[in-house]
C-alpha cells in the first residue's frame, strides 16, 4: 500500500512537469503526449477488460467478496491493480488512491490466506484486516481504517473482527509513518474551530452537502451508462477520458489527478466565486467520466476535493454577505470534505474521523459530527443510497460470471443477530431457514454453543451457518436480512 502511494506521488510530479513543459513546447511534443495517452488508455482498457475485478475503486468488489458473490484472485490481480492505478491516475484521470489501496490490502490478506495455508474460516478476518490497513496506509488514518472496515464493509462487528482490523490498521499506519516518513495527508492543525454561533450555518451546509453528494453519485451512474450508449468499445473508454484530460491539463490542471494538490491550493489561496463554481462543476464531471471509463481508481480523493471546493464556496459566500469571517472558509472546507463523504458513502463516523486524522486536528470533532449527521439524515430523507452498494449492484449486473464457486465445497457463514430482528428471541426449529443450510454454531459472548431445535436465538448472537459455496451468496443475503432490525 505504501509503494502504491509513493508511486502515485511520483506520477503526480511527472504529470505536473509534463504539462509545464508542454505549455511552452511545439505541436509535435503535444501530439506525442496525446499518442502516449491513447496508448496508455488502450492498455488500461485491455487490462481491465481481461481482469474485470481490478476495475474502479475495488471497494464494491471487496463487499461482493465478503458477501460471497465475487471471488478475489490475488495473483495476477494484485500487481495489475497497482500498475493500472498508477498509470491511469498518473496520466491525469480524476481518480483516487484510497479505493485501490483498500483493495490492494484485501488482496494481501487473501494472499496470506493461501500462501500461509490458513484455515478458510479466517478468510473474512484477513480480507477485512488488509482492507483496513490499506486505508490507514493511504492516508495515515488508522482509526478511519478500522471504522471504514466495520461501518462500510460489514455494517456490524464482533470483538475478534474489531481486534484484527485494529491491529492491521495500526501496523499499516506505523509502517507508513515510521519507515517511510509519511504523515497525514493535510496539515490543518492551526485552524481555530468555528464558534457555536455558526452552528446554524454548519447544519445548513450539511443539508447542501447531502444534495451535492446525491448529484455526485448520479453523475457516476450516468457516466457508466454514457459509454455504452454512445457505443464506445470498453477497451477505448479510458483513452477517451484521457483525451479529455488534455485540455483540462492545459487550462484547469487542478481538475486532473486525484485532487490532493487542489485541496492544498484552496487552503492557501483565494479564488473568485465564478472560478470556484467552474472548478467544482469540472471536477464532478471529469471524476464521473474517469470512473465511468472502467479503469482502476477510486472516488475518495476526488470526492474530498469536491467537498473542499463546496466548503470554500460556501464560506466565501457567507463572508461576502458579512455573515462569516473570511478565514472561516477554511473551516467549511474541512466540514465539506467530511459531509460530502457522508452524503455519498453514508458512513458519518468514518467520514468525520477520516478528515480529523487526515488534517491532524481533532478540535473540530463536534462541528464535524453535527455536519456529517445532518448530511446523513438528509441523504436518508431524499432516499439517496450508499454509493458502494449501488456500484456493487451495477457491477454484479454487468459481470454475472465474476464469482465462480467451487462445486460441492461447504463454507461457514457468520450472521449477526440484532434486537428486533426476525431471528431474535426465536427458537431454531421455528424459523423459516433457506434451503440447503444448517445452523452449526451460536457464538454468544465468549461462549460457543452447539444449537439444537429448542435453542433460543438472542440479540447479540452470531450464528455459524453451513452452506454450499454455490448457494452461499444468496443464502447469506437472506440471513443477513433476517438478522437485521426490522423497521
Amino acid at each position: 500500500m505504501v509503494l502504491f502511494r509513493l508511486l502515485l506521488e511520483e506520477a503526480d510530479r511527472f504529470r505536473a512537469a509534463a504539462y509545464l513543459f508542454l505549455r511552452g513546447a511545439g505541436p509535435g511534443y503535444i501530439a506525442a503526449w496525446i499518442a502516449v495517452l491513447i496508448a496508455g488508455g488502450l492498455l488500461l482498457g485491455w487490462a481491465c477488460g481481461r481482469w474485470p475485478m481490478i476495475r474502479g475503486s475495488g471497494i464494491p468488489q471487496i463487499k461482493g467478496a465478503l458477501l460471497r458473490k465475487m471471488r478475489l484472485e490475488w495473483l495476477p490481480e494484485l500487481p495489475l491493480k497497482i500498475l493500472t492505478g498508477v498509470l491511469g491516475i498518473g496520466l491525469g484521470l480524476s481518480l483516487g488512491r484510497e479505493g485501490p489501496s483498500v483493495q490492494i490490502g484485501a488482496y494481501v490478506g487473501k494472499g496470506v490466506l493461501g500462501v500461509a495455508r490458513r484455515p478458510v474460516v479466517e478468510r473474512k478476518y484477513l480480507i477485512t484486516s488488509g482492507a483496513a490497513a490499506g486505508l490507514a496506509a493511504a492516508f495515515n488514518a488508522p482509526l478511519a481504517g478500522v471504522l471504514f472496515a466495520l461501518e462500510e464493509l460489514h455494517k456490524h462487528f464482533s470483538p475478534l473482527l474489531l481486534a484484527c482490523a485494529m491491529g492491521a490498521s495500526v501496523t499499516g499506519d506505523f509502517v507508513a509513518s515510521r519507515f517511510f516518513g509519511l504523515g497525514p495527508a493535510f496539515d490543518f492543525h492551526q485552524i481555530v474551530p468555528l464558534p457555536l454561533t455558526k452552528l446554524p450555518w454548519v447544519l445548513v451546509f450539511g443539508v447542501l452537502c447531502a444534495f451535492l453528494g446525491d448529484l455526485f453519485k448520479r453523475s457516476l451512474y450516468a457516466a457508466q451508462d454514457l459509454y455504452p450508449a454512445i457505443r464506445i468499445p470498453p477497451a477505448a473508454r479510458p483513452a477517451l477520458a484521457l483525451l479529455v484530460s488534455v485540455p483540462l491539463g492545459f487550462f484547469l490542471f487542478d481538475v486532473t489527478g486525484g485532487g490532493h494538490a487542489l485541496i492544498e491550493r484552496l487552503w492557501g489561496e483565494s479564488f473568485s466565486l465564478g472560478f470556484l463554481l467552474l472548478l467544482l462543476a469540472a471536477k464532478i464531471a471529469f471524476s464521473a467520466l474517469s470512473y465511468g471509463s472502467g479503469t482502476a481508481g477510486g472516488i475518495f480523493l476526488p470526492l474530498l476535493a469536491c467537498g473542499a471546493l463546496a466548503g470554500k464556496l460556501f464560506g466565501t459566500v457567507l463572508a461576502d454577505l458579512g455573515w462569516a469571517l473570511p478565514g472561516d472558509s477554511a473551516n467549511f472546507m474541512i466540514l465539506g470534505m467530511a459531509a460530502l463523504f457522508t452524503g455519498v458513502v453514508k458512513a458519518p463516523v468514518t467520514g468525520a474521523v477520516l478528515i480529523l486524522e487526515m488534517s491532524g486536528n481533532f478540535n473540530h470533532f463536534a462541528g464535524l459530527m453535527a455536519c456529517c449527521l445532518t448530511a446523513f439524515v438528509t441523504a436518508d430523507l431524499i432516499k439517496s443510497k450508499p454509493v458502494y452498494d449501488v456500484l456493487l449492484e451495477r457491477l454484479l449486473a454487468r459481470n454475472p460470471g465474476a464469482f465462480k464457486p467451487v462445486a460441492g465445497r461447504k463454507i461457514v457463514l457468520e450472521i449477526p443477530v440484532a434486537e428486533g430482528s426476525r431471528l431474535s428471541h426465536r427458537l431454531v426449529r421455528n424459523l423459516p431457514w433457506p434451503e440447503d443450510c444448517l445452523v452449526v454454531g451460536v457464538e454468544r459472548g465468549e461462549a460457543d454453543l452447539i444449537p439444537h431445535g429448542s435453542t433460543e436465538i438472542l440479540p447479540g448472537d452470531r450464528l455459524h451457518v453451513l452452506s454450499d459455496e454455490e448457494d452461499a451468496g444468496e443464502v447469506k443475503e437472506i440471513l443477513l436480512r433476517m438478522g437485521e432490525r426490522e423497521e
